[in-house]
Formats: structure tokens, C-alpha cells, sequence
């Protein structure tokens, strides 16, 4: 594949340009709460302490929205990242009923923000296919799709055998799949620009480019040392996830980020495009090292995955990759240039849960996994909410949740991690 016209850029930016811009200022001396990071969390959350009269700065060490909020497929899936039968066992199935229904009410949350706040976002919910990556994995999809209809009363989910996979999906690399219509699509970038111009007009403060290397605390309050200089906050929300520092060792000891990759090609036909996926689905298949892709608003093919779990990867050697991936998946795709590749960092947690958390006084929420339009949007609401008093409490404050002191040291382990998950995909 070559690579030359490859931009190194992060292709939903160029599709969100003309977004009306986003008001932002200098860094005030005090306020009530600070809430450190841009994406989905820390909008959410400042857009719900606004609506409780709570007065809110927004501290962004790049320009809002930078992270993975901007930089993800776009696809709002049901679940959270931890399976859900690892979940029931882990908390019972009481507790794991709540979380399913939570987040099925996150994927509504979104729904209510981009119609609350009239987010041009391209939100669209033609649902998603989970991909049976060998035949041993579709051989228990009829049993889990009957045990959460049992179990949970989710009646959402239909069997697609595999001589019927056709009709959903224009290949033949895959063995069945899991239909399910409650899942949407969306411009990342164009909705975390929405949340923040939504917050804006709700009197949230949003501050760019004010890095936080330091926070002292002093008694019932805290200093925030920026690059734009200092604030004193009553209250302070890490929502960094996968860009969770050191600031706190105890928070960062609970989360590490994975890097995912995508590449896009130039636009295809509306007659490709028909082929690739004929009713508008959004994919995703059953490996450890699982590839996710969709036909973007403007009619191109989306392709990511992990491939490497490090966030480093060279991104043109990332193309390369995906490219090669994609072409097994889609042989037709041989010969249409890519024309983006770009990266971005999950907030990954031990247990696989998101959690929200407070340690030394500093408030915390993360650990999405890959389900962060909708598991953050959601979860920054409710670190809002119980910040301001109108929550007494959350299912992901009430779960334990594990940690690691060499959590930190993710360049280090995450290439055995990658070897354990690569032998997985290979062995069932």
C-alpha cells in the first residue's frame, strides 16, 4: 500500500470543519469546581454542575476535545467492556442487571444531549453486527442471546446465521453474527465540539492549553498549578482517562492506556458502499485484538483496531497493518486509497469496569475501554451529579476497584500483554 498521501491527521477534524467555534478564555483565580480534561467526561459533567448553579472550569491541556473524545469510531455500542458474564460473576446478578440497564441509559443519554442541545453530529442509529471471528465463537451466540433475553429481559439482539450474513455484510470472512438495532453512529469530533459549545452557553468556563502539572491542597480547597498559571478550586474531577498522569499515584494506579489505530479510504461509490454494509451497520468481530469499522456520514470505509496494544505505534506502519487487515475482511477495497491514519489512547482499568472514585479529596472518573461516547457521557453526569449533591451514589463508586502500582509502567508491560492476547486469537 502507499503511503505517501497517507495524513497523519485525525480525519474527523477535517470533517467537522466550519463547526461554529467554541468559546473559550484565560484562566480565572478561583472557582467552585475544577474539572481537568475536555472529552466527553468533563463536558458532561460540567454541563450538569452548571444545571446545579455549581460554578465550573474546564481545564484542557491541548485544545478541547483533543483526546480520545475527537479521535474514536464514532460507534455507540450496549455493554461495557468487561463481558457481561465476567460481570455477573463478578458482582452478582443483581448488580449486573443494573449495569446492563446503565448502559443501555447511557446510549439514551446521548440521544438526549444531541437533541437537548441541537448537535449537528450526523447521529444516526442503524445498530451493529458482532462478528463470529471463527465458527467455534458463533457456536455460542444463540445461547448468549437467549441467556440475556432470560436473564436481563434484553430483547434487542437477533441471530444472523451464517448463510444469511449477505444481507448485512458484504463479505465472507466471518461465520454469523449478532444483530442489534439499538446502537448508533456519530462524528466524535462534532459532538465533544457540541458538548463544549453546549457548556459555554451554560456558564461553564473552558480553558485551553492550561496543562495541570501540580495540585496542592489546603485544607477544604486546592491549587491547580496550568501552564496558564494557578486556580484555586473547592472541588477537583480528574476526567483524563486514557490520559491519566501522575498527578495522584493512587488514581493512576488504576488505569493505564491501550492505543487503538484507524485508517480511512477516500469516498466510496453509493453502489461500494451498498455492498460493504446494505443496511448502514456498524461492525465489530470477536477477537482479542478485535477490528471495529463502519461507512463514516461522507461514505467512507472506517477501519481500527488494537493491533499493538502500545500507544506508540509508528502510524504509517499502523496503516500498513489495518490496510492489510481490511483487505481480508474486504477484497473489493483493493486499490482505493487511504487516506488518513491517526491514533488515540483508552482508558483501560484491571477489572475492565469504569469507575468513579475520590483518593486524597480529588474526584475521579474512568476507564471506558472503547465504550466511551456513551459510558463517559453518562458516568461524567453522575460524578457531576454527586459532586453537586444531587446523587448520593453510583454503581461504578460501589464496585471495588483494583489497582496496580506499576500501572504506570505501561510501556513496559503492555508488549507481553500483547503477546498473551495474540496467542489467544490464534488458539480459539
Amino acid at each position: 500500500m502507499p503511503t505517501a498521501n497517507i495524513r497523519i491527521e485525525n480525519y474527523w477534524l477535517d470533517a467537522a470543519a466550519g463547526f461554529p467555534e467554541i468559546p473559550t478564555g484565560g484562566l480565572p483565580t478561583q472557582t467552585d469546581v475544577a474539572v481537568v480534561g475536555s472529552g466527553y467526561t468533563g463536558l458532561n459533567a460540567a454541563l450538569e454542575l452548571r444545571r446545579a448553579g455549581v460554578e465550573t472550569t474546564v481545564l484542557e491541556s491541548e485544545t478541547i476535545g483533543w483526546g480520545a473524545s475527537s479521535r474514536n469510531g464514532g460507534m455507540v455500542t450496549p455493554g461495557l467492556k468487561a463481558p457481561l458474564k465476567r460481570i455477573t460473576r463478578m458482582v452478582g446478578l443483581e448488580t449486573a442487571r443494573k449495569l446492563w440497564a446503565w448502559s443501555l441509559e447511557a446510549i439514551e443519554h446521548v440521544d438526549r444531549m444531541i437533541r437537548e442541545h441541537d448537535i449537528d453530529c450526523d447521529w444516526r442509529r442503524d445498530g451493529h453486527l458482532a462478528l463470529a471471528h471463527k465458527p467455534s465463537h458463533y457456536a455460542g451466540f444463540e445461547d448468549y442471546i437467549r441467556w440475556r433475553r432470560d436473564a436481563f429481559g434484553y430483547t434487542g439482539a437477533a441471530l444472523v446465521p451464517p448463510g444469511q450474513l449477505r444481507s448485512e455484510i458484504g463479505t465472507g470472512a466471518y461465520y454469523g453474527a449478532i444483530a442489534e438495532d439499538v446502537s448508533g453512529g456519530l462524528n466524535p469530533a462534532k459532538y465533544v465540539f457540541g458538548l463544549a459549545r453546549a457548556a459555554a452557553r451554560a456558564g461553564a468556563c473552558l480553558v485551553e492549553r492550561a496543562d495541570v502539572t501540580r495540585i496542592d491542597r489546603y485544607g477544604k480547597t486546592f491549587r491547580l498549578h496550568t501552564a496558564r498559571g494557578e486556580i484555586q478550586a473547592r472541588e477537583v474531577l480528574l476526567a483524563t482517562n486514557g490520559y491519566t498522569t501522575r498527578l495522584r499515584a493512587g488514581i493512576r494506579s488504576g488505569i493505564f492506556p491501550v492505543g487503538s489505530y484507524i485508517i480511512v479510504t477516500e469516498p466510496l461509490s453509493p453502489e461500494l458502499q451498498a455492498d460493504l454494509s446494505p443496511k448502514g451497520r456498524m461492525f465489530y468481530d470477536t477477537k482479542h485484538f478485535l477490528n471495529y469499522f463502519r461507512l463514516t456520514p461522507d461514505g467512507r470505509m472506517l477501519f481500527g483496531g488494537r493491533n499493538r496494544l502500545t500507544t506508540h505505534l509508528d502510524l504509517l506502519e499502523s496503516a500498513q497493518l489495518l490496510h492489510a487487515r481490511m483487505l481480508e475482511v474486504y477484497p473489493q477495497l483493493a486499490g482505493v486509497p487511504v487516506t488518513h491514519s491517526w491514533t488515540g489512547k483508552l482508558g483501560v482499568t484491571f477489572d475492565l469496569m469504569p469507575h468513579i472514585g475520590r483518593i486524597d479529596g480529588i474526584h475521579y472518573a474512568y476507564g471506558y475501554g472503547g465504550h466511551g461516547v456513551s459510558i463517559a457521557s453518562l458516568l461524567g453526569k453522575e460524578a457531576a451529579s454527586l459532586l453537586a449533591g444531587t446523587q448520593e451514589t453510583s454503581l461504578f463508586r460501589e464496585i471495588g476497584h483494583p489497582r496496580n502500582p506499576v500501572a504506570h509502567l505501561d510501556r513496559l508491560f503492555l508488549p507481553f500483554v500483547s503477546a498473551y492476547y495474540r496467542v489467544l486469537d490464534r488458539l480459539g
